[in-house]
């Protein structure tokens, strides 16, 4: 085996994840990057003294980080250090009021009396549901493979008998009856690209994912995790190509026989693992776009994810009583959402993920200074959005509505800062019109439905990531490669 080549096209957790595993069968491994570091969206970036994340803040599985290294008898905490936050979320509505979402029971049972006494059963009927889909949805089908229709065919009745069909919206609605509150508990599908009023309920799960282990934040960030792992790639002899952007999927019959790079380079695979976005490889990389039935049916049929628009900046002060994660909720809820993901129309008004990493580690900005990203869901690029044009007016939108509300004399203080639109995700990523996280988690985009982790025409072809199952999100991302593990011999 010794002598059998696999190569990945993509770095981002998911390809990283899956290079490692398949690393430890004993295969040589060829990672191909085309940006100039790796790590997809969980990459850095450093500013004039101030960190950013690019992407994901939060770690809720660590064990699927720790397995990473375990296979090779290493100990993660030698490298990387997992702090817990708390409160894992602070919301802020329009109201002006808060609501802390964290690890404490009493304090979130005594938060939700004092929002609305009727709704503390109703939280506690709604968790036991939640830790049932979970039970199914997580533990039992994340890491498996979901190629074949027999295995739909399979849990299709125990998804029906947990409302699988139901929005995470309406499921949240059924057992809680305030407004604040039900915006608080069904906004997680958001996380990873969803719309909570039409993302299958199985994603209720995140909530009993978050209480089983606990929300963390690494020391260092998303950046310090990649920086590890490349070095753990490193020292197990994973290939690493930078500035590799891949050309053509090269293929002969029903085989993938290797890659070609945009500089005309050919590599030669016995297996292709691509952690692309699965329509951009179907669409743009495999020769002559011969695709399988199933990939073209998902093509035609897609609904994408919302764009992000993501504001990144520095302050030259402390702004101490904001917490880690701030979730700052707009005027308007399902309206809002409409606007971002049926009609593509970019609202004056938003709501805002808030990341101050410097709340918990204060090496992200200089001294007696904070590091922030205000992450915005937006259209994709299916709105036909000016964003060279849009994105200076939206930054100075973002920028009054967190001085008014909870960051005063914002404006004067910022002393650096840049955006990412989706023209960028478009641009780095590879994401059909630059949408943030893939195809939306619909009921009829998950499991068989999405891009299989086996591709249905060519034997030797695989996919990892957000597009594939079991979905977006660290978590998603690292149980697809735990599925090519199982696929791969």
């Amino acid at each position: 085996m010794q002598n059998k080549k696999i190569i990945v096209i993509g770095s981002g957790f998911g390809g990283i994840a899956a290079a490692l595993r398949i690393r430890a069968k004993g295969y040589e491994v060829d990672l191909h990057e085309k940006l100039d570091q790796i790590g997809g969206r969980a990459r850095q970036f450093n500013r004039n003294g101030f960190v950013y994340d690019a992407g994901p803040t939060v770690i809720t599985a660590p064990y699927l980080f720790r397995e990473l290294f375990e296979i090779f008898n290493e100990e993660i905490d030698d490298f990387i250090k997992f702090i817990p936050l708390d409160p894992w979320y602070r919301f802020r509505f329009h109201d002006g009021t808060f609501f802390n979402y964290g690890p404490d029971q009493d304090q979130l049972l005594e938060q939700i009396k004092a929002i609305e006494p009727r709704d503390v059963n109703g939280y506690l009927k709604m968790l036991q549901h939640a830790e049932k889909i979970f039970e199914l949805g997580y533990l039992r089908l994340a890491d498996q493979p979901f190629h074949k229709l027999s295995s739909l065919i399979k849990y299709t009745p125990d998804i029906i008998k947990l409302k699988g069909y139901q929005s995470v919206y309406q499921f949240v609605s059924s057992y809680l009856s305030h407004p604040n509150l039900r915006q608080a508990f069904s906004i997680q599908p958001l996380l990873v690209g969803g719309n909570p009023f039409n993302t299958t309920s199985i994603y209720a799960l995140i909530h009993a994912l978050e209480k089983k282990w606990g929300v963390f934040f690494a020391k260092g960030g998303t950046g310090e995790i990649i920086s590890q792992l490349k070095m753990l790639m490193e020292r197990q002899g994973v290939n690493i190509f930078l500035n590799s952007e891949i050309k053509k999927i090269v293929t002969r019959d029903k085989m993938v026989e290797g890659i070609e790079t945009e500089e005309g380079k050919f590599y030669k695979a016995d297996y292709l693992i691509t952690n692309a976005d699965p329509i951009y490889t179907n669409t743009n990389l495999i020769e002559h776009k011969k695709i399988s039935l199933h990939n073209k049916f998902v093509k035609k049929t897609a609904k994408h994810s919302m764009g992000l628009f993501v504001l990144f900046f520095g302050t030259k002060v402390k702004y101490e009583d904001i917490a880690h994660h701030t979730i700052w909720m707009g005027p308007r809820y399902k309206e809002l959402l409409s606007d971002i993901f049926d009609r593509y129309k970019l609202s004056e008004d938003f709501s805002i993920y808030l990341h101050r990493p410097t709340a918990t580690d204060p090496d992200f900005a200089p001294i007696g200074c904070d590091s922030f990203y205000a992450l915005v869901p937006v259209p994709n690029l299916k709105g036909n959005i000016n964003w060279k044009e849009e994105a200076p007016i939206f930054t100075q939108s973002i920028i009054k509505a967190l001085e008014q509300t909870m960051m005063p004399k914002l404006s004067e203080y910022i002393c650096e800062s840049f955006v990412m639109t989706p023209d960028d995700f478009l641009q780095d990523y590879n994401t059909p019109f630059g949408s943030g996280f893939s195809i939306a988690p619909l009921f009829r985009q998950s499991a068989w439905f999405r891009t299989h982790n086996k591709d249905d025409l060519y034997q030797n072809l695989f996919y990892v990531g957000a597009g594939t199952h079991p979905g977006a999100g660290v978590p998603g991302v690292l149980n697809s490669a735990k599925v090519i593990d199982k696929l791969i011999p």
